[in-house]
């Protein structure tokens, strides 16, 4: 471990509370952004687009759930990959960031967003711990500006003794 690598203080990880509350509003989001993908679909069949309603409604629970789960899926990419937080995050002021207290790669984004899918992700969250699609994508959930502030004074710190030039 060298001291010039921040390594991420538990300290800073978000609260069960904060959890839960992202959770709650990127369920809420996720809702919106599905109703506009249906509203869409819905002005398409109103321009003449006939196939459009009869495939929708042969899709069944299965064609449904395959499009919730893409709508899902386009949501946490989209915005855990460009931003490192969803919609939720910026309301709570969280942030995902890897062990360095970095914004993760799209690969681990992806992985993360993947791990979501598991039967009974949203239950890990029980007791405390980090949850599975947090611990199998190493990636943590922390408050932002508490990190920010964190780092900023682990690089100040690392300063001290080192050689100014003038």
């Amino acid at each position: 471990m060298s001291n010039t690598t921040y390594i991420l203080d538990d300290k800073l990880l978000a609260s069960s509370g904060a959890r839960f509350l992202n959770y709650i509003l990127d369920l809420l989001f996720f809702f919106i952004f599905f109703m506009m993908v249906i509203f869409f679909l819905g002005i398409l069949i109103g321009l003449g687009f006939a196939n459009l309603a009869v495939w929708m409604d042969n899709m069944g629970d299965f064609g449904w759930n395959i499009i919730a789960i893409t709508i899902s899926l386009i949501y946490y990419l989209v915005f855990e990959g460009l931003f490192a937080r969803s919609i939720a995050k910026f309301i709570t002021g969280t942030v995902v960031v890897d062990e360095n207290g970095q914004k993760p790669d799209f690969a681990t984004i992806f992985k993360r967003s993947l791990c979501r899918f598991i039967p009974f992700d949203a239950f890990t969250f029980l007791g405390g711990s980090r949850g599975w699609h947090d611990s199998l994508s190493h990636t943590y959930v922390v408050n932002k500006k508490a990190l920010d502030e964190e780092i900023r004074l682990f690089h100040e710190f690392n300063l001290i003794g080192s050689n100014e030039v003038i």
